[in-house]
Parts: C-alpha cells; structure tokens; sequence
C-alpha cells in the first residue's frame, strides 16, 4: 500500500483524512483521548507540508453525537484545529475552500447520514468532492465496509497514514512471533473469533481464551456452564480446536446465581470448571487460572492479547488486570488491543510497559485472521 510519506505534493493540496475520532464522551467532553494522540503524528506530517486537511470520522453507533467536543479536544493538542457543523454538501465544501495551509477542519459525524453505514455510492462521491487526495488512518474501523472506509478511496488517490502504517507493520510482526509465545483472545461469540483462533493456532505456542468465549470451550469439554452467555456455534469446530494441545481452558472460575440480579463481584465463588451449578453464571475466570495464565505470560518472548477475560463491565476485572500485570512485567513484546483491555492497562497506570498498543478491537482481530482488512485492501498499490 502506498504510504502518506509517497505524496509528491501537499503544499495547499485539500487532503481528506479518515481518522480514529470515535472517543468516549463524559457531561459532553472527551474522557479519554488515546485515540487523537495517536492520530497527531499524520496530521503534523500534513501540516508541515501545507496540506489543507479535512478531518472525517464517526462518533457512536447511532449517529447522534457531535464530533464539536472531539473537535475542542484535538485544537488542544494541535494548535490550528476547527469544526464545521455538516459533513458534506455545498457549505461544506466552502468551507473547505477556505481552508488555509496547515490548518485542519473537522466535519460533522459520518454517521449522521445513513449513506456511510450502507456504503452509499453517492455519499461516498459527496465526501470525495471535500478533496484531491484521501489518507486512511482509521485502522479501528478498516474492516467495515462503510462508505468512507471502502467507497471513497476508489474515488481518489489514495494512501496509508503513518498510524495505519504502525499498526499494519506491527500486527504482521505478530503473526509470526519469534520464540516462545503466548496468545489470549477474550470477549465473545465464537463465530466470529473462529478465524483468528485457527490463525493463532497455527503460530502460537499456547492459545488462552477467556470471557464469554470460553464458555463455549468449556462447554463442549462437557462440562456445565449453568446459565452463563453461550454463542451455540458449531460444536465440531470448538471440538477441533479442543484436541489442539496448543488450547488452553480455565482451570476455575467465578460464577454468581443466575437470579441474584445484575452480577456483583462481592457475591461471585470460585467454581472448579466441574463444579458450575445448573443457576450459575460464569462471570470470570478463577485465581488458579489467573496464576496459570501469569506462568504462561511470564516466559513468553512475544505476547499478543485482545479481550477482557470475565464480565469486565459489570466489575469482575480481577483476571483481566492480573493478566495485564503479569504483562507487563514479563520480557515479552507484547501487543494488545481492544476496548476493555486498554481500560485495564491505563486504570493500572502501565500502559508504556507493552510495546505495541493497538487502536482496533474488532479490526485488529480480523487483520490476525485475514492478513489484510477491506480499508486496506482499498488503497493505492
């Protein structure tokens, strides 16, 4: 793919940017900003060659926020930064228009309009219009076939930003880790975990899952899981993956009744993995897993993780912070991605302690499955 470093010319040039601006909110002010600071090293590249740079990203699943506070944010960390209220039309181009070198403009939530989500042709041909030249650096959503993720680079030139370059470089580093290595993927729904579990299978020394997912593991080892999230996936899949000796399952976990109400972690036990009563719901995995998981994290060279390993929002973090430590502390390069894991590592305050930190969830899961993604596959050879 042709990087942004490959553009012969920015002077004065209207370059329409993609960007990871999708950052949570709290009383309308961004709470955490990891995903602008990583976005600042394109931008700046831009800016010091004049470009004229039109920001376009989303906010939110339904659409209804406003990137204005993302658009505060960004000025505070980059001098030279403003926002325009639409995100296409003929306004927007004037704005646009009157854009100076250097300086950066931040339109409305893609998201607003249902062209984006549906890969609208039309949409797709407005926001081109917005520029000469496109740059995608929103890796986290290079796997959604969303309008200005796969339509507008067949519109425009097109290139790689230097996150998307970061994080494409890195993640292929990954895929063929050098020494002994260890890999946990959390979260649920096997289905769509199948592919990267098969491509880690393969590369990997050990394979952990946690959350929700190993239910579906454990499950079909036989044992009872009560009532806890199960996928129903295809059973003859997780049985193949089972007889991998490379698979590792919890050994113990923490489970609450089933009808105690929304789980609390002061009414969780710990259960042997044969000990799950037909009221329980698993919520976490156990210490004697958690200790396990550590010995296993501890003499790994590459560690590659993505997933919290219980019910992370509803307070059972115990196992996901102690693997997290365990991390963190060990030699290992590590590289981790997804929302709940980056919350764990940054609540801890170790967040320099892994080498690599990616900025994709869901993209960073299906770039280890597929070696590629649809936004990237888009670009400009």
């Amino acid at each position: 793919m042709r990087s942004v470093r490959d553009i012969e010319v920015l002077e004065n040039i209207p370059i329409v940017v993609r960007a990871a601006l999708n950052v949570p909110l709290e009383h309308g002010a961004v709470s955490n900003a990891y995903r602008l600071e990583r976005a600042l090293p394109t931008l700046r590249y831009l800016r010091s060659g004049g470009a004229r740079i039109v920001l376009i990203s989303h906010l939110g699943e339904a659409g209804t926020e406003t990137l204005a506070p993302v658009a505060e944010k960004l000025a505070s960390l980059l001098p030279g930064v403003t926002f325009f209220p639409e995100s296409t039309g003929a306004s927007a181009r004037q704005a646009v228009r009157a854009l100076a070198p250097g300086k950066i403009l931040v339109l409305e939530n893609l998201r607003r309009h249902k062209g984006e989500t549906a890969n609208d042709a039309q949409f797709a041909h407005e926001l081109a219009t917005l520029g000469d030249i496109f740059v995608q650096d929103s890796f986290d959503t290079c796997h959604r076939m969303h309008a200005s993720i796969v339509g507008v680079p067949k519109l425009l030139p097109s290139y790689a930003g230097l996150l998307l370059e970061e994080e494409v470089t890195e993640l292929s580093k990954a895929l063929v880790p050098a020494g002994t290595s260890l890999a946990v993927i959390g979260g649920a729904k096997f289905a769509t975990k199948e592919p990267v579990l098969a491509a880690l299978l393969k590369s990997y020394d050990h394979l952990f899952v946690g959350g929700a997912l190993a239910n579906d593991f454990l499950k079909a080892a036989g044992h009872g899981v009560g009532k806890s999230l199960v996928s129903g996936a295809n059973s003859p899949h997780i049985t193949r993956m089972l007889s991998n000796p490379k698979m590792v399952l919890p050994l113990d976990v923490l489970v609450v009744h089933a009808h105690a109400g929304t789980p609390n972690p002061l009414q969780a036990r710990v259960a042997k993995v044969s000990d799950v009563q037909p009221d329980e719901i698993i919520v976490d995995v156990g210490p004697a897993t958690s200790a396990h998981v550590a010995d296993l994290a501890a003499k790994a060279k590459r560690t590659l993780w993505n997933g919290p390993l219980g019910n992370y929002e509803n307070g059972f973090g115990a196992a996901t912070d102690s693997l997290a430590r365990a991390i963190a502390a060990s030699s290992a390069h590590s590289v981790v991605g997804g929302g709940d894991t980056i919350a764990s590592i940054e609540t801890l305050g170790i967040f320099s302690k892994f080498s690599f930190v990616s900025t994709g969830g869901g993209a960073m899961l299906d770039f280890l499955a597929h070696r590629t993604l649809p936004g990237i596959d888009v670009l400009g050879r």
